[in-house]
């Protein structure tokens, strides 16, 4: 099989984790799981030369300093620079649209985390050989819990070395997610795709002619700069934003997933950071100066400040600066509601 190249997705307004996550500096950049950043975690997954080509990051100028001071140990990596962030489809479109047709791309957000990278491995090749034959295919992550902050993807028949998909589904209410759970026919939605860059420019043009149109005349009268290629801003500030799956994956009529486990997390908020790290033997993680006594559950998260906290259970402290976030984990989806979240 051909080479795989990764499109690493690198954008994210910093809200859900904040005060760790700032608009600055958001989740991608942050060490969260281990001594890599996520961003860094990200391009090591895709690093093994055997399977993988040089990686494609498509960023905004913004968090362009993250990404080149962070892509150094990632030889060959070259960037696109999004004038404007326009959702996940342009992003995509504008790899697809520098790669070779017949190129088969991986699309991978830059701020999962990931586990299992011999299963990540062992799926992106399943993907990759669905894709070159004009496969539309995601990623189906094999769910642990019935979650309602993901969509799902219910599989349909047998095809190659994944299924073709039945349907994606929105994001369900609890008893409609544990209906799916109990099914087993039914995977999250991690935002990993599989496309041969081709087949990929032709869908979103049957399904947004005017998309790929304008991200085609953006590219056509876009700039090199060394390693960063810059589409025309004038051109790319005319597209109409879109996901990549309202504009291609619920349209197509080539749909395809791969299920995979890999120890997926798509580190949404503190609850699901607390879960993706390590834990002493009451599910408390510490990291920084911290004290607990009686308490289970618990994330504390400090750069500096001393954290002693008593017979507490399922509560994230965040201490970053002047800074102080103290939560349920029932509470963790409405951080990036905080009036500092937003505004910094």
């Amino acid at each position: 099989m051909s080479m795989i190249h990764p499109v690493i997705l690198c954008g994210g307004s910093g809200t859900r984790l904040w005060p760790r996550s700032r608009k600055t500096l958001p989740k991608p950049f942050l060490p969260l799981v281990g001594e890599q950043t996520l961003f860094e975690a990200t391009l090591a997954r895709c690093a093994d030369p055997e399977i993988f080509a040089a990686p494609i990051v498509v960023t905004g100028a913004a968090h362009l300093p993250h990404v080149e001071a962070q892509s150094t140990a990632f030889p060959g990596t070259s960037i696109i620079v999004e004038p404007e962030a326009k959702n996940t489809a342009p992003a995509i479109a504008l790899a697809a649209a520098r790669l070779p047709e017949d190129a088969v791309m991986l699309v991978c957000p830059s701020d999962h985390y990931i586990a299992d990278i011999a299963a990540f491995r062992a799926a992106a090749q399943a993907a990759a050989a669905l894709a070159a034959d004009d496969n539309m295919v995601a990623f189906g992550i094999t769910p642990t819990a019935p979650e309602t902050g993901f969509g799902y993807i219910k599989r349909g028949d047998a095809l190659g070395a994944g299924f073709a998909v039945e349907r994606f589904v929105e994001k369900p209410d609890l008893d409609r997610a544990i209906e799916f759970l109990a099914d087993g026919s039914y995977s999250w939605n991690g935002g990993i795709f599989a496309f041969r860059a081709g087949a990929l420019l032709a869908e979103l043009a049957a399904h947004r002619p005017d998309m790929a149109a304008t991200v085609a005349r953006a590219v056509e009268r876009g700039s090199q700069n060394g390693q960063q290629f810059h589409p025309d801003a004038a051109a790319f500030g005319a597209i109409e934003g879109d996901s990549i799956d309202y504009a291609v994956m619920e349209n197509t009529s080539r749909a395809a997933m791969v299920p995979v486990a890999m120890g997926w997390s798509d580190i949404g908020n503190w609850n699901a950071l607390r879960d993706a790290r390590e834990a002493d033997a009451a599910g408390n993680t510490v990291h920084g100066p911290a004290e607990l006594v009686d308490c289970s559950g618990v994330l504390v998260e400090s750069d500096g400040p001393r954290v002693s906290a008593i017979g507490l259970t399922d509560v994230a402290i965040v201490v970053d600066g002047e800074e102080v976030l103290v939560t349920s984990m029932l509470g963790t989806q409405k951080v990036g509601k905080l009036g500092g979240a937003s505004n910094q």
